[in-house]
């Protein structure tokens, strides 16, 4: 959902608990106290494509070291993207950090969107090839 869309439903049914920042998300995250997210969601990131701006993808390793430290022993990281240069990208980081495991059990695991996962607008209008759904889960014993 866009920011004029979810507006427009503030709009129609006002709420006190929801904030806009119009800013990088990178900047709330690194705001937020230790241990204080119960899951996080990276849905279809900017892939940044050319390799020379590979710098600027959101999955970086001091971005996981940030991810880490304010997530829960135990919560998610979910990561969803369709971009078949970002996917390899994006685990290899996962995988070599201590601070996740993933989930995944078998290609079901990664290539099914789970039913608790939330639809994107740009997953139903503009996605470019198959999608991979990837869920890791904050290990306890690490600190990054």
């Amino acid at each position: 959902m866009g920011v004029a869309k979810l507006l427009t439903k503030l709009d129609d049914k006002p709420l006190n608990n929801v904030r806009i920042y119009e800013g990088d998300g990178r900047d709330i995250i690194e705001k937020l106290p230790d241990a204080s997210l119960g899951r996080f969601f990276l849905l279809f990131p900017d892939p940044w494509p050319k390799t020379r701006h590979h710098k600027r993808r959101f999955l970086q390793t001091a971005m996981l070291d940030e991810l880490a430290r304010v997530l829960v022993p135990g919560a998610e990281l979910r990561f969803a993207t369709d971009d078949k240069s970002y996917m390899p990208y994006a685990l290899e980081r996962l995988l070599a950090h201590p601070g996740f495991e993933w989930l995944a059990s078998g290609p079901a695991g990664w290539l099914t969107r789970p039913a608790d996962w939330p639809p994107t607008r740009y997953e139903t209008k503009a996605i470019k090839g198959p999608p991979a759904f990837f869920r890791f889960r904050r290990t306890a014993s690490v600190t990054p």
